[in-house]
């Protein structure tokens, strides 16, 4: 905290194998401890691909209970049941992103609420079934999104339809997940960092007093925007050349080692995040 009480630095994590792991599909307790006790210095914040609001993340957000979410890519911020910034997909494009990815047999869509509105989700399927182990899910017609509020979307599927995405829709961009598996699907504009900005600019706190963890080309932007950018061991190598510091695997106790060697459980830094 500064001499005023306050929290003045921020630490921001993916969710996906950055704290939960899909092996287990549970958070860990190393790094739920390492939250807990970085809470007492500092601001603690989801940054992830997901709407923590929907159904499938809920358990997690009420467990790490962060001070502020960015949620879908920054599209969507909130400090508690506050919403400080919202950025809708303009309903033209999605509904050639739909049209084409339909077109094309191209699993896209989004869950929203409850409900799960996919073009072919065939290959939403196929990947639960092997991910999971089950399929729980409750598709419905994906062209519904049309008259729902869509802030970004995701692609389930190989590398060869984002390439085949990216080559149509330059407007957009298409972060690969962690595993290589699907991607993030939304507007240039938006991004983890620029939701980062909007909290920094909420709290009053600088950019420079932040650190990011993250595994996923969706974290590239908010390791950069950071003041210190974290990559997980099990990371894509993209990310991890890029980042500040590669931690260990999420499964070899990554956030906590991280914590460690920045010794952020004993003093504050004097280097960036304070």
């Amino acid at each position: 905290m500064d001499r005023t009480g306050k929290f003045s630095s921020i630490i921001s994590f993916d969710l996906d194998m950055t704290l939960l792991d899909h092996k287990t599909y549970r958070i860990s307790d190393s790094a739920m401890e390492s939250v807990e006790r970085l809470r007492e210095r500092h601001r603690i914040v989801l940054a992830t691909g997901r709407d923590m609001d929907n159904h499938y993340s809920r358990p997690f957000k009420e467990q790490l209970k962060p001070d502020g979410i960015i949620h879908m890519n920054g599209t969507k911020v909130t400090v508690g049941s506050q919403l400080i910034y919202d950025h809708l997909m303009d309903k033209k494009l999605l509904r050639s992103l739909l049209t084409f990815a339909q077109d094309h047999g191209l699993s896209l869509g989004a869950t929203i609420d409850d409900q799960d509105y996919y073009t072919s989700p065939e290959a939403v399927m196929a990947h639960d079934q092997k991910k999971w182990g089950d399929i729980n899910r409750q598709f419905t017609d994906p062209f519904q999104l049309l008259s729902r509020d869509v802030r970004s979307l995701a692609y389930i599927g190989g590398e060869d339809g984002v390439r085949l995405l990216e080559e149509h829709f330059p407007q957009m961009r298409f972060p690969l997940f962690g595993g290589k598996v699907g991607a993030d699907v939304v507007e240039k504009e938006v991004s983890k960092a620029e939701g980062l900005k909007h909290l920094c600019e909420y709290w009053g706190i600088s950019p420079q007093a932040t650190a990011a963890f993250g595994d996923s080309m969706n974290d590239m932007e908010i390791l950069k925007a950071s003041g210190i950018g974290i990559a997980m061991g099990n990371g894509i190598e993209e990310l991890r050349r890029e980042a500040d510091y590669v931690t260990a695997r999420i499964e070899q106790d990554g956030v906590k080692k991280a914590c460690e060697h920045f010794n952020w459980f004993y003093q504050l830094t004097d280097r960036t995040v304070s």
